[in-house]
């Protein structure tokens, strides 16, 4: 059994750890997450994660109070290693089999990142959390998970929101009329500037072809319903949707 896409690219925030607690990381949010991932792992599906740390620190945020840029954003990167850390754990537990690649040295609590071989765990059926974003300042784990879908041919990277349900041309909670999105070229994503990912993301997987999915996350069973091709949330790309015939 298996879905529609073969190898996939999840983008998750650091905020799905913690969900609507007050806390860093909520347990039952990281619990929630990790059942999620395990319904595609089940199905044979090799997927891969990249995980932001917006919910325990943020280097643009910080560099604004006047720390030094890169500074900040390193700082950023080691959230994301503890965020991975977490997802880890979660997914260990429940008997998934997983492995963390950093594009930090942190050789004591997680492997180096080495393209050939997060591809072969991938192909021996783990989950790969990519941490530490591209190991780069200046930027985003957004443009990380565009970099590494590439790198690893993922068809689709997945980009998982808290609550929100795709992609509108107006913030849905303060515009209640906005348009949600069903389907948008990569270009026009890119000249509305919408709130998406980045601009330098959205070019790497225009550039690469990468296909977009933005859903969300804690509308039980999007996640394993995406993969088996059913048509939610917005898509990005320059093709036709690759859905079911059910979709």
């Amino acid at each position: 059994m298996g879905g529609v896409y073969k190898r996939a690219l999840l983008k998750l925030s650091g905020e799905s750890l913690s969900g609507q607690s007050s806390n860093v990381i909520d347990p039952n949010s990281a619990s929630y997450v990790a059942g999620q991932i395990k319904k595609v792992w089940q199905q044979d599906v090799e997927l891969a994660i990249v995980i932001g740390g917006g919910n325990i620190w943020r280097g643009k945020e910080a560099a604004e109070q006047g720390m030094e840029r890169a500074a900040a954003d390193y700082a950023g990167m080691l959230a994301t290693l503890i965020n991975a850390l977490t997802l880890q754990d979660s997914l260990e537990r429940i008997g998934v089999v997983t492995r963390t690649l950093t594009a930090l040295a942190v050789q004591s609590v997680a492997e180096p990142f080495i393209r050939r071989r997060a591809i072969r765990h991938l192909e021996k059926g783990r989950v790969v959390i990519f941490a530490a974003g591209t190991g780069n300042p200046f930027m985003s784990t957004d443009t990380a998970s565009a970099l590494r879908a590439v790198e690893i041919g993922a068809e689709v990277l997945l980009m998982a929101k808290n609550n929100v349900d795709g992609v509108y041309e107006a913030d849905p909670i303060l515009h209640p009329e906005a348009k949600k999105f069903e389907y948008l070229a990569y270009m026009e994503a890119i000249n509305r500037r919408l709130e998406i990912m980045d601009s330098t993301a959205l070019s790497l997987c225009m550039d690469n072809d990468v296909n977009i999915i933005v859903f969300d996350l804690f509308n039980e069973d999007n996640l394993i319903r995406l993969i088996n091709g059913e048509k939610l949330g917005t898509f990005i790309s320059n093709s036709t949707p690759k859905v079911s015939s059910q979709g």
